[in-house]
């Protein structure tokens, strides 16, 4: 059983596990640091995965005098970075978090080695989780029942029960003024025009049943980073690291062995539930 440590770091609780060079991940709208829970024991064993739960999310504190902001998202990830002496990692990001991710690399290019974007786009969500229709359902439904609505459609046709209600239990925890602020800030989040500045090796990664972020948004990611290389997992949808954990590991790990940061024993069948995009 890994050792996870539980720090918190001004407004963020952070899960930190195993030695050597840092994977920070972090989590998406409404979601917690519990998704990417199925990286830890793969990972660990050869990195310092640090799982960031950020302000307003999870067990983070919420303080109302606060910013939820991609920016200020950006500054706490810095946080963590300085907090735990990380010169420079991997950084890992689902949905809104890959916006923070892009935002973060942009701003603090030395801090990353790889990037990871994970159900992302360039520019806000997908159609149907806008500000307007996010906070339209906040005020009829109350956050907890419109954070679980948005959940119950961001998972693909071979999730299980038990891991759909997993999430929802998850996405309960974040406030209405944090939900608001925030998808708010990634509606208007915008870095198509920026894309290029990314030098990094970027993986970008996207469920074939993705309808939050539909595949073509990642497309759009990687068309316009340089050295990047977009997969598309079957059999998954707004998350694939939880709905197909194996397959998303094993396809992790050859990106880190391809950037000379894993050896190959992770990498076995990679390519399982895998389709290679052109």
């Amino acid at each position: 059983m890994t050792l996870i440590r539980t720090i918190t770091i001004g407004d963020t609780v952070v899960q930190v596990s195993g030695e050597g060079m840092p994977l920070v991940f972090v989590h998406g709208f409404t979601t917690t640091a519990e998704f990417w829970r199925e990286q830890v024991e793969p990972f660990s064993t050869r990195h310092q995965m640090v799982r960031i739960n950020l302000p307003g999310h999870g067990r983070s504190p919420r303080p109302e005098d606060r910013k939820y902001t991609i920016d200020a998202f950006v500054e706490d990830v810095l946080g963590v970075y300085r907090a735990l002496s990380i010169e420079s990692a991997v950084l890992v990001g689902l949905s809104m978090g890959g916006t923070v991710a892009q935002n973060f690399a942009l701003a603090h290019p030395a801090r990353v080695r790889a990037l990871v974007l994970v159900g992302a786009t360039p520019h806000g969500l997908g159609a149907d989780v806008n500000v307007e229709n996010v906070r339209k359902a906040i005020d009829e439904l109350g956050v907890v029942t419109a954070s679980q609505k948005v959940i119950e459609r961001s998972f693909g046709s071979a999730a299980s029960a038990e891991l759909i209600g997993f999430a929802r239990n998850e996405v309960a925890q974040t406030p209405a003024f944090v939900a608001r602020q925030a998808i708010a800030s990634l509606n208007a989040s915008d870095s198509r025009a920026r894309l290029g500045e990314i030098s990094v090796p970027t993986l970008v990664v996207v469920g074939e049943e993705d309808v939050i972020t539909p595949p073509s948004e990642s497309r759009t990611l990687a068309n316009g980073i340089p050295n990047s290389q977009l997969q598309i997992m079957a059999s998954a949808g707004h998350f694939p690291m939880l709905e197909q954990p194996d397959a998303f590991n094993r396809l992790l790990g050859e990106f880190l062995m391809q950037q000379g940061m894993l050896p190959p024993r992770l990498t076995e069948n990679a390519t399982a539930h895998v389709h290679q995009a052109d």
